[in-house]
């Protein structure tokens, strides 16, 4: 929480150097998608931590508090990026951020759900081949008991 917090802090710092040193925003766009992605992993984060079972039962209201403040930090730090993006960027380019945002988000998610369900046929494919494995081993043992059975008698 403390990496991404400084990370903003250090990037909007840069934008606003830049902003000062009347250079286009175009050429910060790095510490701007810092910002942004900072924001998308404290948000994941916290999201995790309340969706996990331990993270329910510990309780913890100070690492909550904490997160909300640093939310607020940087939701505070794109307001003012927002201002000066309107002001200093051409007409229409806030919106076109935030509509770049929304769609990488998305993407973003469709990127874990592919590998998520990659991961999940890797597994089954392991699963079946232990199975074969299992079944002709068996195959196998059995018909070795068998000749030792016809032996005995025999």
């Amino acid at each position: 929480m403390l990496a991404e917090l400084a990370a903003v802090n250090s990037a909007f710092s840069i934008v606003k150097q830049f902003v000062a040193n009347g250079r286009d925003l175009s050429d910060c766009f790095q510490q701007i998608s810092t910002i942004t992605n900072a924001k998308e992993d404290l948000k994941n984060r916290h999201q995790k931590k309340k969706n996990s079972f331990w993270g329910s039962l510990s309780g913890q209201t100070d690492t909550d508090i904490e997160e909300f403040m640093a939310l607020e930090k940087i939701k505070q730090a794109e307001t003012e990026l927002e201002s000066m993006i309107k002001i200093y960027g051409r007409s229409g380019l806030w919106d076109d951020w935030v509509r770049f945002q929304a769609e990488a988000r998305k993407r973003r998610i469709k990127e874990k759900e592919d590998a998520k369900k990659a991961s999940l046929k890797r597994y089954n494919y392991f699963s079946y081949a232990i199975g074969a494995l299992v079944l002709v081993v068996g195959i196998y043992l059995l018909v070795m008991w068998i000749g030792f059975l016809i032996e005995q008698k025999g």
